[in-house]
This record gives C-alpha cells, sequence and structure tokens, in this order.
C-alpha cells in the first residue's frame, strides 16, 4: 500500500451562521495541530470564504469549495467561478457531489467540464462519486461507478488524476445515519483504485480515495483501517466540534 496520507475534508453544505462557525473553527484550530495524523480541509458556504480565509491563515486546516462554476467569467448571476474561490486561498473544490447531481441536475459532462475549471486554477477536486439505492439493489454500483469516472478521464485523460482526490459516497448512506459497512466501502473503493490502475497503476496506487457515507467519531477507525479507504468527507458531524475531531484524529493502524 502506497504511503497515503488520511485526508479529512468537512463539507458543512447549507449550515450555519456567522457565530456559530466562529466558534466551530476556534474550536477545530485549537484541536488541529502539526501533530494530527490527517490532513484536514474545511469547505464552508461561499459566503463565509473570506472570514474563513483569514481565520485559516497560518493554521494546519485548508480551506475548500462546496461547488464552482464551470465557466470562467460573464453574465451569469450567482455563479462563482474557480479564478474567485482561487483569490480566497482555496485549495480543494468539491465536484459531482450527489445533492448537485440529483438537486440540480448536474450530468457527467458538468462535472467533468467543473474538473477541468477547479485544475485550471490549480486547486485539487474531490470529485464524488455513488449509487443510489436503486442501483445499488439492482447490482448496478460498478457500472454507475464507472460511468461517473470515466467521463472525467475521458475529457481530462488519467494523468490529471495525480491532482485528485475521489469521495465514493453511497447516496443511501448521505444523511440518513445508514452507513456502508467498512467492508462495503472497501469493495467498491477496491473497484475505484483497479479501475484507474487499467490506464496507470502509479496513479491508482497513490491517488487518495475517501468515504463520505454518514462518517461518526465511532465508525471512522474501523472505515480508515481498511486498505483502500483514505479519509472521509464528512457532512453532519463536521459541524459539531468534539465529533469532527475525533474523526481527525483517527487513523490507521
Amino acid at each position: 500500500m502506497a504511503n497515503r496520507k488520511i485526508l479529512v475534508a468537512a463539507n458543512w453544505k447549507m449550515n450555519g451562521s456567522l457565530e456559530s462557525i466562529r466558534h466551530l473553527i476556534k474550536a477545530l484550530t485549537q484541536g488541529i495541530s502539526n501533530e494530527t495524523p490527517t490532513e484536514v480541509v474545511v469547505c464552508p458556504s461561499f459566503v463565509y470564504l473570506s472570514e474563513l480565509s483569514e481565520q485559516l491563515n497560518k493554521t494546519n486546516i485548508k480551506l475548500g469549495a462546496q461547488n464552482v462554476s464551470h465557466l470562467e467569467v460573464g453574465a451569469y448571476t450567482g455563479e462563482v467561478s474557480a479564478s474567485m474561490l482561487n483569490d480566497y486561498g482555496c485549495e480543494y473544490v468539491i465536484v459531482g457531489h450527489s445533492e448537485r447531481r440529483m438537486l440540480y441536475q448536474e450530468t457527467d459532462e458538468r462535472v467533468a467540464e467543473k474538473f477541468c475549471a477547479i485544475q485550471s486554477k490549480n486547486m485539487t477536486p474531490i470529485l464524488c462519486v455513488g449509487e443510489l439505492l436503486e442501483e445499488r439493489e439492482s447490482a448496478n454500483t460498478e457500472k454507475v461507478i464507472a460511468r461517473q469516472l470515466d467521463a472525467v478521464i475521458d475529457k481530462v485523460t488519467i494523468d490529471a488524476f495525480v491532482n485528485t482526490v475521489i469521495a465514493y459516497e453511497p447516496v443511501w448512506a448521505i444523511g440518513t445515519g445508514k452507513t456502508a459497512t467498512p467492508e462495503q466501502a472497501q469493495e467498491v473503493h477496491q473497484f475505484i483504485r483497479l479501475r484507474l490502475a487499467r490506464r496507470n497503476k502509479s496513479i491508482a496506487e497513490n491517488i487518495r480515495i475517501v468515504y463520505g457515507g454518514s462518517v461518526k467519531a465511532d465508525n471512522a477507525n474501523q472505515l480508515f483501517e481498511m486498505a483502500d479507504i483514505d479519509g472521509g468527507l464528512i457532512g453532519g458531524a463536521s459541524l459539531i466540534a468534539k465529533e469532527f475531531l475525533s474523526i481527525c484524529h483517527a487513523v490507521r493502524k
């Protein structure tokens, strides 16, 4: 197994207030140090990027964004470009989250375009892939994930995955309290890595593939101990300082 450092990314979604995030980030900066075994990223709503950019400066926590436009500039009311995220020091950007795919009808092709926009500004995409419950129950998990991956690979080539994180998020386990067992998650993570290895073995061995389905303090260690699970994309638990810090300190044995 390659020496892949665990990555824990907080996806706050459309949650929080200025007051609450100030309290939360204070607790996180106090609890995360050079000794923290994981790389930690926080992805707030766009309106809080400025606040967090200042607060995270010279800390061990990196800043990310939850979404980005595939367009660079123009009359696109309500959109935020990769250049704008770059201005605030974002290092990571989530792309293809299931909520974007389902609620806002983002296609595989649009996700690939956003992926390109992120990398064009030297930021790292956290590319989300995952299946619906009915797709899992009909034994189509691998087919769905292969399609989502290939849409990006075909556009940017496998070489672009040197600077990429993949997040496997079974849609049926997001915000439901349900979680894939560590073994179920590992099976899909292994599939993703093997599929990438068909194109480039070195990239496949070194890319971080994180799990994004109701990760909590009480299951993080079990998940992260799996050979191909390299961290988590954390939703609800990332809004609770104590819970998120426990996840950040989970390590592989």
